[in-house]
């Protein structure tokens, strides 16, 4: 059952961390199935209670799970198994459309914002105790979520966005709770909810977002919280419409007691507006990151939401980094107030090629996914079939795997690494790659 691997320890903690550790290495493999408690028990010499704690350590932690009288088993995707590491690489010679990064040419120059942050920081150096947001970032910030019908709140900072979704999921909930997530959704986000011992609920959407029957019949089943991407959904494109906000809405009403959490991802590089769930609950949080239109490396997002939520976030980071640089957030205070970003003008350049791949494909007979953002989702019915076949065409996608939970097969294109000339090529890539498997087998 367990090939070589030994379960050791005399406390629950320590079975629970031989167990991880294993995980971890590869000692014990995912689907791996794990002793009977009262064998084990027996084999280490201590009470059963004393091993169904460690297996229930490790159910919170999202390392396993139960299945009544089919035993316990290593997760098929642990929480140590980083979905980043589902992927194509790309050797010399292939064209890389998976990473899911901006185009650099339409990311602004850093040099002189940061300068003048550095600047006014030697005027004035922050020291301990000050306030962690610096108030023209907290005022522009402000001034941006007002313009968008976001309900008025208190402004806090964090170190992106995924940051920023960790800390308000931590002020709420606990190892065990269900939150409802979209499917396919962010990869990253998959993992954070596995990290940190919460149940995924997949929640299907189509190109106007999360399917609201979908909503109600996770948040019926418990889910004490519900994470939803406003614009530019990762990896589909989806963004919410008027309507689909209306009947979130409702749904949301029915169910004050969940926490909603909406990640603005399209902000700053998408024109599709801005259709916020913000205040359909008693407990929520808005969550905008510079990643996109300013480049990833600033690490800085900004969220607001209801008093309590904020407070807790803002206290629990007190304990923790304390702040974000004060320097990073003038930084994007100067970016901001400059028109560093052209928000039109990047929308348009992601729009123009995202457009002409989905008509491509079209032509193609090939449907595809991509309402807003830089990514584009093509369905396919043998996922590792069609990333082998892209491969060898000469192009590297991100395979579905990456941001599935239940949903159908699917791959994942970054126009931002296209350039126009390259729709054609891809297109035909794609529509190959996507028809029927070639007969000759490989040994």
């Amino acid at each position: 059952m367990l090939g070589e691997y030994r379960i050791e320890g005399s406390r629950a903690a320590d079975i629970a961390a031989s167990v991880e550790r294993a995980v971890g290495d590869g000692g014990l493999e995912p689907g791996q199935l794990l002793p009977p408690m009262r064998e084990l028990a027996a084999r280490l010499g201590v009470n059963p209670n004393t091993v169904a704690a460690a297996y229930r350590t490790l159910r919170e932690r999202g390392v396993i799970e139960t299945a009544g009288r089919r035993g316990s088993r290593v997760r098929p995707k642990p929480a140590t198994t980083a979905r980043e590491l589902i992927r194509a690489d790309a050797p010399p010679g292939v064209r890389n459309v998976s990473e899911g990064n901006p185009d650099p040419r339409l990311l602004p120059p850093l040099a002189g914002a940061f300068a003048a942050a550095a600047a006014q920081g030697d005027e004035a150096p922050v020291l301990y105790g000050e306030v962690a947001v610096d108030p023209e970032l907290e005022r522009h910030a402000r001034v941006a979520f007002d313009a968008d019908g976001v309900p008025d709140g208190p402004v806090a900072v964090s170190s992106g966005s995924l940051d920023a979704i960790e800390r308000v999921l931590a002020a709420h909930l606990k190892p065990g709770d269900a939150v409802a997530v979209e499917d396919p959704g962010w990869g990253s986000l998959l993992d954070l909810v596995s990290a940190l011992g919460l149940r995924a609920v997949p929640v299907g959407l189509d190109d106007e977002g999360p399917l609201p029957a979908d909503v109600e019949r996770a948040l019926s089943g418990g889910a004490r919280a519900v994470i939803v991407t406003d614009r530019a959904q990762n990896p589909t494109g989806a963004a919410i419409s008027a309507p689909r906000a209306r009947a979130l809405r409702k749904v949301l009403a029915a169910h004050q007691e969940v926490l909603l959490i909406e990640d603005d991802h399209g902000h700053g590089f998408v024109d599709v507006p801005l259709h916020p769930l913000a205040g359909a609950t008693r407990n929520w949080a808005l969550v905008r990151s510079t990643a996109k239109a300013y480049g990833p490396d600033l690490r800085l997002a900004v969220l607001t939401g209801d008093p309590v939520t904020v407070d807790r976030v803002q206290g629990r980071q007190r304990l923790g980094p304390g702040w974000v640089s004060r320097v990073l957030q003038r930084a994007v205070v100067r970016l901001w107030a400059d028109g560093a970003v052209d928000p039109a003008a990047v929308a348009a350049s992601y729009g123009r090629r995202r457009d002409a791949l989905i008509a491509a494909l079209a032509e193609r007979g090939v449907p595809a996914h991509g309402r807003s953002g830089m990514n584009v989702w093509v369905p396919v019915p043998d996922e590792t079939g069609a990333v082998a076949r892209l491969l060898h065409a000469g192009w590297a996608v991100a395979p579905g795997a990456r941001f599935r939970l239940s949903a159908r097969p699917g791959v994942r294109i970054t126009v931002a690494a296209l350039a126009d000339e390259d729709i054609v090529p891809v297109a035909d890539a794609v529509a190959s790659a996507v028809g029927p498997a070639p007969a000759r087998r490989y040994g």
